[in-house]
């Protein structure tokens, strides 16, 4: 849509409120539907949920390409978003990951982001270039066909867990086992698999969501008002628009690195690493020479919180392990839609409040300390009774 929707309200007629409110609807209409796609997947497997999605997602686009009134790309564009965001693009990708990974899962999980953000990019690319040469209607249609040929991958490859092929996470064909104090143990050990039931009663489990919750509102809030900020303190659009799309793209590319740094070290500690990381250029905001310092702050602040999206599904992945790992990750989704769509309205609001930009960021800070906090406060939780029956 970023790349078309200027496009789009010329040749409707429309303002752009109009399309902003279809994002908007869509965005919270897939956040609604992710707790139901997550009990799916962990039920029966990524296999028919990301073909049927990727079908579906194909025939709105196409639909899209032939709207006549609002109604219309309304339903086509809510109905996209419904469907491709919690099974090609959220909830399944990860639930993947984490059922077929579990020494490299955080790495996995962290190309999962990578991809989506790799993938976004080249799509604004895509579909800008074709609406240029043509229009934004046969960029749709364009889209559509292509979407055909790639759901054939996923009904081939795609499987619920590695046992489903004669193997365990990792590819490991058979359990491996080492010397231990003079004895053969198996590794890695076997990963209790909790249910969400039992979940949803372990404080460190909220303690993951609200600072996940808090992260991810205060770093949407600092996006939105990023280019803003910078141009009404000096600094050219163009230099502005650069800052903020360099600040996402080795944001993203940063994001495999925590990964890959979680596998290796606790995963807590690097949360709050990043949060620590992701506080200081916050800060800094409030008190630099915009000219002269504001676009490299901007992409260090970009690089610091690349991984903050993703961090909360690695820690729920390591503590509670992959049988419900899809119905977790389901159940905050709409925790994490929320926060993004309030982070921007309240980035908005204190501006319009106070009428400086300093509101945001010490805001931001706050918001970035008690979530620190809650995951300082995260701990390794206890099994359930039928851990020790078994």
């Amino acid at each position: 849509m970023g790349g078309v929707q200027d496009l789009i309200a010329q040749d409707m007629g429309w303002d752009r409120t109009t399309i902003a409110f279809a994002a908007t609807a869509a965005t919270w209409t897939s956040g609604l539907t992710m707790p139901f796609v997550g009990k799916l997947v962990d039920r029966y497997g990524p296999r028919h949920l990301m073909l049927v999605a990727a079908l579906i997602v194909s025939a709105c686009f196409f639909a899209l390409g032939g709207v006549n009134s609002v109604w219309q790309f309304y339903v086509a564009y809510i109905i996209s978003r419904s469907f491709a965001g919690p099974n090609l693009q959220n909830v399944v990708p990860r639930t993947v990951a984490v059922n077929f990974f579990r020494r490299k899962r955080n790495l996995a999980l962290g190309i999962t982001a990578l991809n989506r953000i790799a993938g976004e990019s080249l799509n604004v690319l895509i579909i800008t270039l074709i609406a240029s040469a043509f229009s934004w209607r046969v960029a749709y249609r364009t889209l559509s066909i292509v979407a055909l040929p790639l759901s054939i991958p996923l009904f081939l490859i795609m499987r619920k867990r590695p046992e489903d092929i004669g193997l365990l996470p990792d590819g490991d064909s058979v359990p491996r086992t080492m010397e231990s104090s003079g004895s053969t143990v198996r590794w890695p050990p076997s990963e209790f698999d909790w249910r969400l039931r039992e979940v949803v009663f372990v404080p460190s489990f909220w303690f993951i969501v609200w600072a996940e919750f808090l992260a991810v509102s205060t770093t949407a809030a600092v996006t939105f008002q990023l280019v803003p900020f910078l141009t009404d303190n000096g600094m050219s659009h163009s230099l502005a628009a650069s800052a903020l799309m360099l600040s996402i793209l080795l944001g993203g590319l940063s994001v495999p690195l925590w990964g890959h740094l979680s596998d290796k070290f606790t995963i807590r500690r690097l949360t709050i690493a990043a949060l620590i990381a992701t506080s200081a250029p916050t800060l800094a905001f409030a008190f630099i020479d915009v000219q002269g310092a504001g676009f490299y702050v901007s992409v260090a602040w970009g690089i610091a919180s690349g991984g903050i999206p993703v961090v909360g599904s690695m820690m729920i992945g390591d503590y509670f392990g992959r049988r419900s790992f899809g119905a977790l990750t389901g159940l905050t989704g709409p925790f994490r839609t929320a926060a993004m769509g309030l982070g921007p309205a309240l980035g908005a609001l204190l501006v319009n409040a106070t009428g400086d930009y300093k509101a945001i960021f010490v805001v931001a800070v706050a918001s970035y300390v008690i979530a620190i906090l809650l995951n300082y406060s995260v701990r390794q939780p206890r099994l359930p009774s039928r851990a020790n029956a078994a």
